[in-house]
C-alpha cells in the first residue's frame, strides 16, 4: 500500500464509523418529523437521503448534517393543512431556488446579523407548539388547529386521558420514551454507542408488541408511491399572497437555522470553517431538490451534526454516507416503519420541542439585556398566539425598533453656576426619535439668561433635530436676551 493510501484509510474509517452514527440518529427523527408535519414518513426520509447525497456533496460546511428539522414541522403542518400536499413540493421548490440566488448574491453572511433573541424566540414559540402539539400525539387524539387552541385543550386531554385504556397506553408508551431519552446521557459510556432516540424507539416497539398495546403505529406507503411530483395546478397557488408568505417563512427560518448551525458546529471541531455563502446555496440545492421530489423542507441540523463531529467525522463523506445508509432503508426495509408506534415518536419530538426552549438564555438576557428578552418573549408569544410567519416578523420589528431607539441615544448635561450663561451640552446620536425630550429640556432652562448650546459631543445629528435646535435658539434669542452661543458638531 502506497504512503498515500496508509495516509486515507484511517480517515475513511473515522467518516465510516461517524456516518452509521449520524444515521442512527437520523433514522427515528426522520420519521418522527414527517409524521408530525402531517406527511407519510417516507417523505422524511427522502429528505435526510438529499440532505446526504446532495448538500452533502456540495461545499460550505464540511461536517454539518442537513436533513428534515423539527424547527420546520409547525410551518410544514400549517402549509400542508391549508394548501394540500401536493402544494408543498412547490413551497419547498420555491424556497430553495431563493436560497440559491441568495448565495449566489453573497446574502448568506447577513443572516448572520439577524438578532440572536428574535431567533431564540422563533426556536422557543415552535418549540412551545411542537411540545403542546405533541402531547396529543402522545396520547392517541388529535390536536386542534391553532397554538392557543393546543394549550388551552391540554386540561381536558388530560381528562379524557384519564377514563380510556387505549389513551393510558399511549401516553404511558410516550412518557416512557421521554423517559429513555432524558436518561439515555447517564447511563455507562459503552451503552451510549447507540443513540438515545434509536433506544427510545426500538424499546417502544418491543413493548408494542410484547404486549399488544393498542396504540397506532406509522402508516406505510412504500417510498415511491410517497414521492409526489408538483403538478401545474400546484404551481397556480403561487400567486396567493398566503403562499408566498409561508414560502418567505420557509427562506427565512430554513437559512438563519442552517447558518446557525453552521456558526455551532464551527466551535464543536478544528477543521475549515464555514464558507456561508456557499453552505447557503448548498442549501438552497437539497430544497430544489426536495420540492421536485415533494417531501419536507430540510435545514442543517445541529443534533446530527454534532453527532458527526463527536463520533470522530473528519471530512463530508460521513455525511454522504449517512445518506446512503438511509437510501439502503427506505428501499429494502421499509416495512420497519409500520411496527413504530406513533406515541414513541411524538415524545422524541416533544422532547426535541423542550430543548428548542431557551431557558437559560432566558434568565441570562433578563439579568443582563432586559429588552432582548422581551423580543424573545414575544417572538414566541406571538408565535403560539398567532402564527409562524406573523410571530417571526412581530420579532424583527422589535428588534429594529429597540435597534434605532438605542441608537438614538441621548443625554444633555446643563451647567448653571448662578451667574453668567447657562451651559448645555449634547452628546450621543441626536434623532427625530428623541426630539421631544431634547425640546423639553431645552425650553426648560431659564428664558431671562444667556445660553451656550455646546453639540461638539455629538455623533450624530439629523436634520428634523437640527431644524429644531435653529429654531429653539430664534425662540430663545428673542425674549430679549443675548444671541444662543451654538458650538457646532
Amino acid at each position: 500500500m502506497s504512503p498515500g493510501n496508509r495516509m486515507k484509510f484511517p480517515r475513511l474509517r473515522q467518516d465510516f464509523a461517524a456516518s452509521l452514527v449520524v444515521f442512527l440518529v437520523a433514522l427515528p427523527l426522520c420519521v418522527g418529523v414527517a409524521v408530525a408535519s402531517g406527511v407519510p414518513a417516507e417523505l422524511g426520509l427522502v429528505t435526510g437521503i438529499v440532505g446526504g447525497l446532495v448538500t452533502g456533496l456540495l461545499p460550505g460546511s464540511s461536517l454539518q448534517v442537513s436533513g428534515p428539522a423539527a424547527g420546520l414541522t409547525v410551518l410544514v403542518f400549517e402549509a400542508v393543512r391549508e394548501y394540500g400536499l401536493p402544494a408543498l413540493g412547490v413551497i419547498v421548490l420555491a424556497t430553495g431556488l431563493i436560497q440559491v440566488a441568495m448565495g449566489a448574491l453573497k446574502l448568506g453572511r447577513y443572516f448572520r446579523a439577524i438578532s440572536v433573541a428574535v431567533v431564540e424566540g422563533m426556536l422557543a414559540g415552535i418549540g412551545l407548539v411542537l411540545i403542546s402539539g405533541q402531547l396529543y400525539s402522545v396520547a392517541g387524539t388529535e390536536a386542534p388547529a391553532s397554538g392557543l387552541g393546543k394549550l388551552a385543550g391540554l386540561p381536558g386531554l388530560v381528562a379524557d386521558s384519564a377514563g380510556s385504556t387505549e389513551a393510558l397506553a399511549s401516553f404511558g408508551l410516550g412518557v416512557g420514551t421521554i423517559a429513555v431519552l432524558v436518561l439515555w446521557k447517564r447511563l455507562p459510556k459503552k451503552v451510549r454507542t447507540v443513540p438515545g432516540a434509536l433506544a427510545a424507539v426500538a424499546l417502544a416497539t418491543l413493548v408494542t408488541l410484547v404486549f399488544s398495546l393498542p396504540v397506532a403505529t406509522v402508516e406505510v406507503k412504500g417510498l415511491l408511491d410517497s414521492i409526489q411530483l408538483p403538478g401545474l395546478d400546484a404551481f397556480g397557488e403561487l400567486a396567493s399572497v398566503g403562499m408566498l408568505g409561508t414560502i418567505l417563512a420557509f427562506v427565512l427560518i430554513a437559512s438563519a437555522e442552517s447558518l446557525f448551525s453552521a456558526a455551532a458546529v464551527d466551535r464543536l471541531h478544528d477543521g475549515p470553517r464555514t464558507e456561508y455563502d456557499k453552505e447557503l446555496m448548498a442549501q438552497g440545492a437539497g430544497n430544489t431538490v426536495c420540492g421536485l421530489l415533494g417531501a419536507l423542507p430540510m435545514t442543517a441540523v445541529i443534533v446530527r451534526s454534532a453527532a458527526n463531529v463527536q463520533a470522530g467525522a473528519l471530512t463530508k463523506a460521513s455525511r454522504v454516507m449517512h445518506g446512503m445508509w438511509l437510501l439502503l432503508f427506505a428501499a429494502l426495509l421499509p416495512a420497519v416503519l409500520a411496527y413504530i408506534p406513533l406515541p414513541a415518536l411524538a415524545g422524541i419530538l416533544v422532547h426535541a420541542g423542550w430543548k428548542l426552549i431557551p431557558l437559560r438564555e432566558i434568565a441570562s438576557l433578563w439579568r443582563e439585556h432586559r429588552g432582548e428578552a422581551l423580543i424573545l418573549v414575544v417572538t414566541a408569544g406571538s408565535i403560539v398566539a398567532v402564527s409562524m410567519f406573523e410571530g417571526v416578523l412581530i420579532g424583527l420589528a422589535l428588534a429594529v425598533a429597540k435597534t434605532a431607539w438605542e441608537a438614538s441615544h441621548l443625554k444633555l448635561e446643563v451647567i448653571d453656576k448662578g451667574a453668567g450663561p447657562v451651559q448645555a451640552y449634547l452628546s450621543g446620536n441626536a434623532t427625530f426619535l428623541r426630539l421631544p425630550k431634547i425640546l423639553d429640556n431645552l425650553e426648560a432652562l431659564p428664558q431671562d439668561r444667556p445660553v451656550e448650546l455646546d453639540l461638539s459631543g455629538l455623533h450624530h445629528l439629523d436634520h428634523a433635530c437640527r431644524t429644531a435646535l435653529e429654531n429653539w435658539a430664534e425662540r430663545h434669542s428673542a425674549t430679549g436676551t443675548e444671541p444662543v452661543k451654538v458650538t457646532a458638531p
